[in-house]
């Protein structure tokens, strides 16, 4: 009996039904969950992440980073996020950031070392935002719950159906499951935020060039990176590629914006 028809079948009719949703660049999108359950998910997390990450008394460091956020976030579309963004700095030496539904920002002091100026930190929480602009943290878990569905479907088949080698097929199922879908979607929206942050932070008044030179000093740190193909996210001479394309665009937006001027602090 062949139990791949079903399982696609049922995959597709979740999907279809879920697909009410396009992301700003034109592409259909799954979303399973309220705006009110991501922001009330995105508060919570932040909260849980201020009591456990040690944060910045740096007033300078702050103030920078408070500056560039403060600039982006004014561009951000109110369908996003309507009221003010909280934005933290964590005394981290990773180098990270990040932003989350409900307008939280984080940004670890460690990123602050590879953006060597306000224009690449502008990059930096662009792409962040970005992330939230477009609902990724949503199409996320909506992608989990569906691949959970589908892989219960299978194995109730499975088992049903007295088939042989069970747990190999699952097995197969699952790295299927993660590199033909899970994975590649990541890169989908990691590629989306880049070029969704490049013209928001061009709108802001920082450098999209910016985004380029950023991407280069992190393929320094990338010593020993997978293959892009096992990678939830794009490689970086892929991103630098994509940002480079996508610039004559971003830099019409920046034309007609005013530069913030947000110092970088000597300290860092």
């Amino acid at each position: 009996m062949n139990y791949k028809a079903p399982l696609l079948l049922t995959l597709a009719a979740l999907i279809v039904l879920a697909s009410c949703a396009k992301s700003s660049t034109g592409r259909n999108q799954i979303t399973l969950f309220s705006s009110s359950d991501l922001n009330k998910m995105g508060a919570s997390s932040f909260e849980q992440m201020k009591e456990k990450e040690k944060i910045s008394t740096d007033i300078a460091i702050n103030n920078y980073v408070q500056c560039v956020a403060k600039a982006i976030t004014k561009n951000v579309p109110k369908s996003a996020h309507k009221g003010e963004w909280e934005v933290v700095v964590f005394d981290s030496e990773q180098v990270n950031a990040f932003a989350l539904p409900g307008g939280k920002i984080g940004v670890y002091t460690g990123i602050l070392k590879v953006a060597e100026n306000q224009n690449q930190l502008g990059a930096i929480i662009g792409h962040e935002v970005g992330h939230v602009i477009e609902r990724h943290s949503n199409e996320r878990m909506s992608s989990s719950k569906i691949s959970q569905t589908g892989m219960a479907v299978v194995d109730t088949a499975l088992s049903v159906g007295n088939v042989e080698n069970r747990n190999l097929w699952m097995s197969g199922l699952g790295l299927g499951l993660q590199y033909g879908i899970l994975m590649p979607y990541g890169r989908t929206h990691e590629s989306e935020a880049d070029i969704v942050g490049q013209d928001l932070m061009a709108k802001s008044g920082f450098e999209p060039s910016a985004a380029i030179s950023l991407w280069q000093n992190m393929a320094k740190l990338s010593n020993g990176s997978p293959p892009e193909f096992m990678s939830t996210h794009p490689s970086n001479e892929t991103r630098i590629n994509q940002l480079t394309e996508h610039l004559p665009k971003s830099q019409a937006y920046y034309k007609a914006s005013n530069a913030p001027s947000c110092k970088k602090p000597k300290n860092i």
